[in-house]
């Protein structure tokens, strides 16, 4: 049995199909408002509870064989991505689970105090590494899924906003590879208690993302570019009324502040390791968007 927690997002849906897939029994942790009915259709065991509850997580973990975390914080990086992660690792200790796979993020390791979210996952990495636990950790830079409405949206206008500089690089990889590195992890003996960085097969500065949209639809891009610095003073603002997500949005600002990619050597050993060819970015925006 596989719990897969963040089962509805955009990872965890793909994790989940790929294992029903392989006709695997999964255990699809959701939550009561969210939309987890194609996962019940495809016959996974649907449990639904709060991870902010131990109780919930004591009792998801039950009786299962691997873990697989895959959840968001939602905004709420201390309980998410933090304390329930943990709680999860301990259950899987007590539970005497076989894997732990951890879906963190690129660049945790460097230190970015204003980012709660990385701080947050760096810590159940160095957590679940002490553990004791087979585990492993994924560290994918942008995911491919998450341009989707963005291309949707210039497929209506032509217009692209890209905050900050145009230069950065990314290795936005395809979210189907990720599941599928995810859902492999457990039986691959060289994934087994390793840290991987995850990302596609090609750097990409951040304007090459509308011209990919132009050729797709065959318009030129309209990019509107504002600096970084007009998102510190909306933060500014908005922790005068909302401290929450002020924090929040200092993941955010770390995000269009700096460089995320993988090196190619590290690319290449992702692909010999999981022996497959990784997706670019584009060809998974055609499939997705039929073009």
């Amino acid at each position: 049995m596989f719990l897969v927690t963040g089962a509805t997002g955009g990872i965890g849906r793909r994790v989940v199909r790929l294992l029903r897939q392989q006709e695997q029994c999964v255990r699809a942790f959701v939550r009561l408002t969210s939309r987890y009915s194609e996962l019940e259709h495809r016959g996974a065991e649907i449990f639904i509870g709060d991870l902010r509850e131990a109780r919930d997580i004591e009792k998801a973990t039950q009786g299962v064989k691997y873990i697989i975390s895959a959840h968001g914080s939602g905004g709420d990086a201390l309980s998410l991505d933090y304390r329930a992660n943990i709680e999860l690792i301990d259950q899987a200790k007590a539970n005497q689970v076989e894997h732990f796979v951890f879906v963190s993020v690129l660049g945790v390791d460097r230190g970015y105090e204003d980012a709660p979210v990385f701080k947050a996952k760096r810590a159940v990495e160095q957590y679940l590494v002490d553990s004791g636990l087979n585990y492993t950790i994924l560290r994918p830079s942008g995911l491919a899924s998450n341009l989707l409405p963005l291309a949707e949206q210039f497929r209506d206008t032509g217009l692209y906003l890209l905050i900050g500089d145009r230069q950065n690089r990314s290795s936005i990889v395809s979210t189907d590879d990720l599941a599928r590195m995810i859902v492999d992890s457990v039986k691959v003996a060289e994934a087994r208690n390793q840290i991987l960085p995850v990302g596609g097969p090609e750097i990409l500065q951040r304007e090459d993302i509308p011209r990919i949209f132009g050729r797709i639809f065959n318009k030129p891009p309209i990019v509107i570019n504002p600096p970084v610095f007009i998102l510190d003073g909306l933060r500014n603002v908005i922790g005068l009324l909302n401290p929450q997500t002020q924090k929040a949005l200092g993941t955010y600002q770390t995000l269009l502040s700096n460089e995320f990619f993988c090196k190619k050597e590290e690319i290449a050993n992702l692909e010999r390791i999981f022996n497959f060819p990784l997706e670019t970015l584009e060809s998974f925006l055609r499939r997705y968007l039929a073009v």
